[in-house]
């Protein structure tokens, strides 16, 4: 707070989860109008640390939705503050055919699941509309189904990215997933067990991380989706379905359904989490309602 003559002062013998509210700030309007005279003299003031202190972001968002209506500029800047990407590193994926001759052009994608701190830890417990704006307010987009498949499809033709060291031979690596872990972890972190092998080579040379494993990733539906790109009926031919080369749970894909699937409403969500065991893979597929958010569930971003 601004006053300190209405607060005590800071103890520091003491713990901060013992202290209540405590003069810790000095504040002052860069118009002046705190000044004597002025029309906010003696005002206070409450100040939040958006980048350490867990309570501050819930606590602006509620105070960008009370104030959306009468200042619709000032909670977007809010909430664009609350939102904001650590976008980290963006790698080439190459123009791609895919099995059907779909012709996915080149893009580039987030390295990384997306994140909201500066050891990138994924970003999850965000709904699939949330991901999507988080996104768009980065200059960004959420990836799509066709561009999800024109990765899957490139890793999938790569040697490096088999078990057995060559296409077919093994199985694709499936990622962060057997349980040794037990939240989403960042990029420093390196699983004990190679067969968790975070990472995907692409025909370019260049990695891209947690794929599969790690955390699921919402997915914008431009196969079948409507033009919020939520699914419809996924019919048995789609490519969502038949781009693998494998069945489901074959040779590391992961789990997609077998057939003709009716997920009108849902969104699109792929790869597997830490948990997922044989499930993950980077053909992995699912639907889900677009309002859940838990802690497996993050996204990716495009350019």
């Amino acid at each position: 707070m601004q006053q300190a003559t209405a607060f005590a002062e800071r103890d520091p013998a003491a713990h901060a989860t013992e202290q209540g509210l405590i003069h810790k700030f000095n504040v002052s309007r860069v118009d002046g109008r705190d000044a004597p005279g002025g029309d906010r003299h003696g005002a206070r003031y409450f100040v939040l640390d958006l980048d350490h202190d867990p309570h501050a972001k819930p606590a602006l968002r509620a105070y960008a939705e009370s104030c959306e209506d009468d200042y619709p500029q000032l909670a977007a800047d809010l909430l664009a503050q609350i939102d904001r990407i650590e976008l980290g590193a963006f790698v080439t994926v190459p123009e791609t055919t895919l099995p059907s001759g779909v012709v996915v052009q080149a893009f580039q994608v987030s390295q990384y699941l997306c994140s909201q701190t500066k050891d990138g830890a994924p970003w999850v417990e965000i709904n699939y509309h949330d991901a999507r704006a988080a996104c768009e307010r980065a200059g960004t987009r959420l990836i799509t189904e066709t561009q999800a498949l024109a990765i899957a499809h490139n890793i999938a033709q790569q040697d490096i990215n088999w078990t057995g060291g060559r296409v077919g031979e093994g199985s694709i690596y499936q990622g962060l997933r057997k349980g040794s872990v037990s939240t989403a972890h960042g990029p420093s972190f390196e699983p004990l067990d190679p067969d968790e092998r975070r990472w995907h080579q692409l025909s370019n040379g260049e990695r891209i991380y947690d794929f599969a494993g790690n955390a699921f990733t919402w997915v914008f539906d431009d196969v079948q989706g409507d033009e919020r790109g939520l699914t419809t009926r996924i019919a048995s031919d789609s490519i969502s379905l038949t781009t693998a080369p494998f069945a489901s749970l074959e040779k590391g894909m992961g789990w997609r359904p077998d057939g003709a699937r009716d997920g009108s409403g849902s969104a699109l969500v792929r790869g597997g989490c830490w948990l997922s065991r044989s499930s993950a893979g980077v053909f992995y597929l699912i639907y889900a309602w677009p309002l859940y958010e838990v802690g497996v569930v993050g996204f990716r971003c495009t350019k």
